[in-house]
């Protein structure tokens, strides 16, 4: 199962307790998709031997999950109180360093060798909060061990990943994604369709809580999770959707491929960059050549860049097909 940092995409019904929170795994072994991580953290956990921790990789895939299965295991019962969590996209600067994690670090404690402190989205440190964690992590090694969680490695500076035991986290495969749908399904008594279950697989892409959080929120409109109650909840669009607004627009049909677009920034309700997304995880599904592939993969990375640096999403996309249909003249 996975994290729960970063986005939610769904919110479920007021006064229903959250699912990716009920069903959260409590120990190692319950984590789903993550073997050959979870067999070398816990052989840090038998041996008692844990060194400070970095978790790499996307959202939802379980790098929260795993610290606090790590807290539960080391600690039992008084886990909580021998794990500070923090969120570091949320007080970035040095004095969270200074402050809040080295009066963690110094306050005494009891029966336990050492205390963790995990450090979540670390990469939206500051290179100077980063640096004064470095001295921290050195003054405090003796009790205290970091877990730091980050989407993006390459944004820790060096000396603290050669402090660290590094785990790059993998996006969760489809079956993965799939059993714990059916796991949680079953407990709370929903019927999936199968074409329901494949809908939450494609608009998870490897996320786990957006599965379980589009779970949730499908579950809500009725007594049967079925493809169209999915996309309609996600706002997804069909893989035919945005397979067929490619196909038209390299055939040379701009108008057609077009008005796809507009259906579905409009009426689906998609952001643009959603929309890349599904395309640049699509594209090699589509029946096109090995030359339109990599023509469309080109436009894909243009596009995403223009967007992010704050550029009108339509146009972009608009600009993306018609590049696609003038190359077909």
């Amino acid at each position: 199962m996975s994290d729960v940092d970063a986005e939610s995409d769904s919110e479920p019904e007021p006064g229903r307790e959250i699912w990716i929170e009920k069903y959260r795994p409590q120990t190692l072994d319950d984590i789903k998709g993550q073997d050959d991580i979870v067999e070398r953290l816990q052989s840090y956990i038998d041996q008692r031997d844990l060194p400070h921790l970095l978790f790499s990789g996307r959202a939802g895939i379980g790098k929260t999950t795993a610290a606090t299965a790590i807290a539960r295991e080391v600690y039992g019962d008084d886990w909580r109180g021998n794990f500070l969590e923090l969120n570091a996209s949320d007080q970035r600067g040095i004095d969270v360093v200074r402050d809040r994690i080295k009066n963690f670090a110094r306050s005494s404690f009891g029966g336990h060798d050492y205390r963790i402190i995990f450090l979540d989205e670390a990469d939206s440190l500051t290179s100077d909060a980063q640096s004064a964690l470095r001295r921290t992590m050195e003054q405090f090694s003796d009790n205290t061990r970091f877990i730091l969680s980050c989407n993006y490695s390459s944004k820790i500076i060096d000396p603290i990943q050669s402090r660290c035991a590094v785990f790059r986290y993998s996006p969760l495969s489809d079956e993965a994604v799939a059993a714990q749908v059916d796991e949680i399904a079953a407990a709370e008594g929903i019927e999936v369709t199968d074409d329901g279950r494949e809908a939450l697989v494609y608009a998870a892409g490897g996320d786990m809580r957006r599965a379980i959080n589009s779970l949730q929120a499908a579950a809500t409109t009725g007594e049967v999770v079925d493809e169209e109650a999915v996309y309609l909840i996600t706002s997804t669009a069909r893989p035919e959707e945005i397979e067929s607004m490619v196909t038209d627009a390299i055939a040379g049909d701009f108008s057609k491929s077009r008005a796809t677009l507009d259906t579905l920034l409009t009426d689906t309700g998609m952001a643009g960059g959603d929309i890349i997304d599904q395309l640049h995880r699509s594209v090699w599904d589509f029946d096109l050549s090995e030359r339109d592939a990599v023509r469309l993969m080109e436009r894909i990375g243009e596009t995403d860049y223009r967007i992010t640096e704050g550029a009108n999403e339509q146009v972009q996309l608009e600009a993306l097909l018609a590049s696609l249909a003038m190359n077909e003249q």
